[in-house]
């Protein structure tokens, strides 16, 4: 590819991933975390509620330099959704570069905590943020070209209930401790992962993703 944007925007994308690595370094120093699933960090609501607002200003910067970016509403979208995948994974990368964490691909890990606190193993979120890049490169692609056409309500379909039994998987052991208070969330330690749960889900998201991407090749078409 010779359009520019695609170098810097995965230039930011890394970047990012560098920064939210480090803070994520000091934290562990600061709590006294080693092993997420052994330690437990003395509650702080300050410092959750500081937590939240930097997870949810790192969604807006990635969506801000999608906005800047893109030269359509869907372009804009794509190169966020593009961001969003190589910053994630790269996230990880850093991490294993810095503190040789985590040791493996199956190695748990808080994964977010808006609205609820997120478990999973690591291979999880990275599936989906190559999901993400890859779909991102697709609606730039074609949202700049010819356009790209609605997944049809079949698609629609597979994509909400898809999103909705990953992100069930991701938060079932914070749902399932409701009504909990924010301290007793902050020390939930998570159960087995639902494998089964998730790849379905992921497999709908694929599946229609896979639809949007045919047939965007047909400007105006749907299926």
């Amino acid at each position: 590819m010779r359009d520019p944007r695609w170098l810097w925007v995965g230039v930011f994308a890394l970047a990012m991933a560098f920064v939210e690595a480090a803070v994520v370094v000091y934290l562990r120093r600061v709590l006294g975390v080693v092993d997420l699933l052994r330690d437990t960090p003395l509650y702080d609501e300050a410092i959750t509620r500081i937590e939240i607002g930097r997870e949810a200003a790192t969604l807006l910067m990635l969506l801000a330099v999608g906005f800047a970016t893109g030269r359509s509403t869907i372009a804009r979208l794509g190169f966020a959704l593009y961001a969003f995948g190589l910053w994630d994974v790269a996230y990880y990368v850093w991490l294993k570069a810095l503190i040789g964490w985590p040791a493996s691909l199956l190695t748990e890990d808080v994964l977010f905590l808006i609205p609820l606190p997120w478990w999973g193993p690591v291979l999880a979120p990275v599936l989906i943020a190559i999901l993400c890049s890859v779909f991102g490169g697709v609606l730039v692609l074609r949202g700049e070209a010819e356009g790209v056409a609605s997944p049809g309500w079949a698609g629609w379909a597979a994509l909400l209930g898809g999103t909705g039994l990953v992100l069930h998987a991701f938060m079932a052991d914070a749902i399932g401790s409701l009504p909990a208070g924010a301290e007793a969330l902050a020390r939930l330690k998570p159960g087995l992962f639902n494998w089964p749960e998730y790849l379905a889900g992921l497999l709908a998201m694929s599946a229609a993703l896979g639809r949007v991407a045919r047939s965007s090749r047909r400007p105006g078409g749907s299926e």
